[in-house]
């Protein structure tokens, strides 16, 4: 498996707080269970009750469990879950704390390693981190930490001699260390990075671009984001003024790194993006296990008062293997009302989601429902499939004019078809499977420091 492949798996495990249900709930007994005492054989007992009752595949757990068997919780769950199961864990209440607060401690930027194991090449960076501060960009490539190559570095850790942690440093807040990066021009940059803590915005970038679709001169909304967070919704409602204000007349929404989260914002997405094309239209059906099945429901496309829609007719997205859950929720879910177009690489295949369970001192993520779209499609566990074929090659800052996915994605909006570089043997067989029928016509989203 290469780098950039383990970098998205990598994500994917990070970013599995995603299609989620209702988010925790806890009250007064977050005090009475934080302040209690749960022994590592109690709390496995724990959980292995709550997975009898509420477990999306419980009837296929063991008869018994000897909660002893295992040094910890997350053992545990890991020992439980079903084979389609690669997304339950678990938190501890903190962790949960900082991910429900969009709370990110380093110095904000995501990489990986670079093919010939030189440097470390950017994904992302998060505004507020001292990485953007000091000018670090997607693209960029950090060759040197303090006076050491990154490259002898990386055959450090090959060798297992050494880790990431220990050469950027502790995570103790203002702890500084100086960085070589290079800009895709050539240009060289030392700056200096101090970890602290970081409201990580989940939409990366904005931008209208420019585009002559049958002749007419049309503009393209394209729009970056990372993670499906309450905090999201602020960040979409100034995105999407931005593009109505501009006028734009398509999208191209990019969630190649986006591991998913909380449905609700997923929802509101969806609805700012196809606006009057799904007014009252199913959005997501829950379906539960049969001790569960009193919460197996029917959720509808909905927005708040004031914020602005597109009311768009058609949609292309741009997807890699870490484009999970929530991301793919919103694919499915609009793909019967507009024309959706996948263009990338096959997402997780994840259409099930968990909703958070306070345990002792952790939070218990464990899968307890699955999603289907309008028309009962939700049999995507191993992905849904890219309409037009892309590799995922990082060459500059995000909008970047030579960035493959965004460029097809552009000619498909141009020419409402793969390009001959693009593979698109899917193309009809794969959007029928999403769309099966059209609801209107028949009146029915991380290597990271």
């Amino acid at each position: 498996m290469n780098t950039s492949k383990r970098f998205l798996l990598a994500i994917t495990a990070l970013s599995s707080i995603s299609c989620s249900g209702p988010s925790l709930d806890v009250g007064s007994a977050v005090n009475d269970s934080l302040n209690g005492s749960c022994s590592v054989s109690d709390a496995n007992n724990q959980l292995f009750e709550l997975m009898q009752e509420k477990y999306l595949w419980n009837e296929e757990l063991p008869e018994s469990f000897n909660p002893d068997a295992y040094d910890s919780l997350s053992e545990a769950l890991y020992g439980l879950r079903n084979e389609k199961d690669h997304f339950s864990f678990v938190l501890t209440y903190k962790e949960y704390e900082d991910y429900a607060n969009s709370v990110f401690f380093g110095y904000g930027f995501g990489h990986q390693v670079t093919e010939d194991e030189t440097g470390l090449r950017i994904l992302y960076v998060f505004d507020e981190g001292s990485a953007a501060q000091n000018g670090l960009r997607r693209g960029d490539i950090i060759t040197k930490v303090g006076d050491a190559l990154v490259s002898d570095l990386i055959a450090q850790i090959n060798a297992g001699t050494t880790t990431w942690t220990e050469q950027f440093g502790p995570n103790e807040d203002g702890y500084t260390v100086t960085v070589t990066f290079e800009k895709p021009s050539g240009t060289e940059v030392v700056a200096d990075f101090s970890k602290g803590s970081i409201a990580a915005n989940t939409v990366m970038a904005t931008e209208t671009k420019e585009l002559t679709i049958g002749g007419e001169d049309k503009k393209v909304a394209y729009m970056v984001f990372d993670s499906f967070k309450e905090s999201s919704q602020d960040e979409f409602n100034t995105a999407f003024d931005k593009f109505k204000t501009d006028g734009v007349d398509e999208m191209i929404l990019d969630l190649r790194y986006n591991g998913g989260g909380v449905i609700t914002t997923a929802n509101q997405l969806s609805t700012q993006i196809a606006g009057d094309n799904v007014e009252d239209e199913l959005f997501v059906t829950f379906n539960y296990n049969e001790n569960q099945s009193n919460q197996n429901s029917d959720v509808y496309f909905s927005l708040g008062e004031g914020i602005e829609q597109l009311n768009l007719d058609r949609l292309v997205v741009l997807t890699t293997e870490g484009t999970c859950s929530s991301s793919e929720l919103v694919i499915n879910s609009l793909s019967p009302f507009i024309d959706v177009t996948v263009i990338g690489d096959t997402t997780c295949g994840k259409p099930i989601g968990m909703s958070p369970e306070l345990l002792c001192d952790h939070v218990i993520f464990a899968i307890n429902f699955q999603t289907e779209n309008a028309v009962g499609f939700g049999d995507y566990f191993d992905g849904l499939p890219a309409d037009c074929s892309v590799d995922d090659v990082v060459t500059g800052d995000w909008g970047d004019d030579s960035d493959s996915m965004l460029n097809e994605g552009l000619s498909y909006l141009a020419n409402d078809q793969c390009s001959v570089a693009a593979t698109s043997s899917k193309l009809s067989s794969q959007k029928q499977v999403r769309k099966s029928i059209s609801i209107k016509d028949s009146m029915l989203r991380k290597n990271a420091l």
